[in-house]
């Protein structure tokens, strides 16, 4: 018996070294050396002869060779490599038979009937009732996930262990119910505190999420805070809009003047240049007229920089602009920062002051920048015409 238990577990290894995948990270040699050593176990604790622990140890180390072939249906893949395996090696048609029959009660669906088939059965599934459960199990799904079987989730795989333990498995042989079913109970009751665990937190989760959509739904103090923040937002947008449109005009007619002072001004002095000289005039001095209202659109303003007690209780000064502050004490912007903050209506009022003064800010550029374009605008018309005239009418 010895020598073909040696033979057998040499033949399982070389086997599963050979042709088991790599994806196969539960149901490989580990997993049968341990539903191996738990049949040894049920085997101390029952009544069988030489002959039939014999088979159940055959059953144990060839229960799983099938994956070797195939995932579904590896249990019959299994009963036909044993065959095959126990005829070469001279075993009795009969033991061949009962190991046969003991490699197939390790399906999942199937009821065993005899008792070899009922140690067999519960050895293979000695590990929910191990300290080394959740690690196991763990290898289970992601064996399951890299086959492409199935990809479940944690919380998932949490409630098919649940379903496993209450309603699909159960343990046939007296030993196993006796010893091995109170190790189970407990890993189930780990299980069930970890859902309970995580149950909680979804409903905290939820609760806060709720929770946070209400106060923003029903926070009127949020809208208005976004109303302002948006409406600021635009408003130095539009700034720096007008500013750039300013630029833009500074530099066109920049380069215009730059060409006509280097290119047009040096030859008038010649006399068949003469009627160049008042549409040159005019294009210059409408560059310029530009170039001024270009500045005075994007010149800034400056304040006093200061303020006093009085009027910031008076509510007078916006000191949420920096020309109302720049030249005042850090200990005296401080104390007018805290009055502001003190009173909710008076921040409000601030920001409301802030977004006026942006508002009659960009009045003014976007006035300037308006009359800027048109003066630009009349002053191309009006040199196009001269020029015309110059050249046509009095060349």
């Amino acid at each position: 018996m010895t020598d073909l238990i040696d033979k057998v577990d040499s033949f399982v290894l070389e086997l599963f070294k050979a042709k088991l995948p790599n994806t196969y990270i539960f149901h490989n040699y580990n997993h049968t050396q341990r539903v191996v050593k738990s049949s040894k176990e049920l085997i101390e604790n029952s009544q069988l002869n030489v002959k039939e622990e014999q088979v159940v140890l055959l059953a144990a180390w060839l229960h799983d060779t099938g994956y070797t072939v195939k995932f579904e249906g590896h249990e019959e893949e299994s009963e036909k490599i044993a065959r095959q395996f126990l005829k070469e090696n001279n075993v009795d048609p009969e033991t061949i038979e009962a190991v046969s029959q003991c490699i197939l009660a390790t399906k999942f669906d199937r009821t065993p009937t005899t008792a070899l088939e009922k140690i067999i059965k519960d050895a293979d599934c000695s590990h929910l009732a191990k300290e080394y459960f959740q690690e196991t199990s763990e290898f289970l799904r992601q064996e399951l996930q890299l086959l492409n079987i199935h990809n479940f989730s944690a919380e998932e795989w949490l409630n098919e262990n649940i379903n496993l333990f209450t309603e699909k498995h159960r343990y046939y042989t007296d030993y196993a119910s006796k010893t091995w079913k109170p190790l189970k109970d407990t890993n189930l009751s780990d299980l069930l505190e970890k859902k309970n665990k995580t149950v909680q937190k979804l409903k905290k989760e939820e609760t806060k999420a709720k929770l946070k959509a209400e106060y923003k739904n029903n926070n009127p103090e949020r809208s208005l805070q976004s109303l302002y923040r948006i409406t600021l937002r635009n408003h130095m947008k539009l700034s720096d809009i007008a500013d750039t449109k300013a630029n833009i005009l500074l530099s066109v007619n920049a380069i215009i003047i730059s060409l006509a002072l280097a290119n047009m001004i040096p030859k008038l002095n010649a006399t068949t240049n003469e009627h160049l000289l008042y549409p040159t005039l005019i294009l210059i001095l409408f560059s310029v007229a530009s170039i001024i209202l270009s500045i005075m659109s994007t010149r800034p303003n400056v304040t006093s920089g200061e303020f006093t007690k009085e009027q910031v209780e008076n509510r007078e000064i916006n000191l949420l602009f920096f020309g109302n502050f720049h030249k005042m004490p850090f200990e005296q912007f401080k104390w007018g920062i805290k009055e502001i903050s003190q009173d909710k209506d008076y921040v409000y009022e601030s920001l409301m002051l802030d977004l006026h003064s942006l508002g009659k800010v960009l009045h003014r550029k976007y006035l300037l920048l308006r009359l800027t374009y048109t003066v630009f605008m009349i002053g191309i018309i009006v040199s196009v015409l001269a020029f015309v005239v110059a050249f046509y009418y009095l060349k």
